[in-house]
């Protein structure tokens, strides 16, 4: 490399450069749209704080609708083995919630669906 081509922009379009005027409006049709598709898929995941505030709110719905069936549960049939299951369930929840305050989402994303899956099963299965 030549230090002319060193002090050239490195955004700068290879036809612009060189002067061609026709080129220079097809590259910049093309990064335009290499731009947008950038940011369509940046727009798909999600920022660490995104993903912490949504965790955050599926727990805080999952402990609500814990709570819920609890009562339910008590008021149809009242046995400790029911407020076992739902009270780890409310337990596992408030964990879940503490680990994404704590920036651990992935853990805290297998936590709760393992938890509120057994939670469920074993209501199924061993709640008469």
């Amino acid at each position: 490399m030549s230090t002319s081509d060193q002090d050239q922009s490195v955004d700068t379009p290879i036809a612009a450069l060189d002067g061609d005027t026709n080129g220079t409006e097809i590259d910049s049709e093309v990064e335009v749209g290499a731009e947008l598709e950038e940011a369509e898929a940046g727009d798909r995941r999600l920022t660490p704080r995104q993903a912490r505030r949504l965790r955050i709110v599926l727990s805080s719905v999952g402990m609500v609708a814990m709570a819920v069936v609890l009562a339910l549960r008590i008021a149809s049939r009242s046995s400790v083995l029911v407020v076992g299951v739902y009270g780890l369930a409310l337990i596992l929840c408030g964990i879940v919630i503490e680990l994404s305050r704590n920036g651990r989402t992935r853990l805290g994303s297998w936590l709760l669906a393992v938890g509120l899956v057994a939670a469920i099963g074993s209501d199924w299965l061993l709640i008469p």
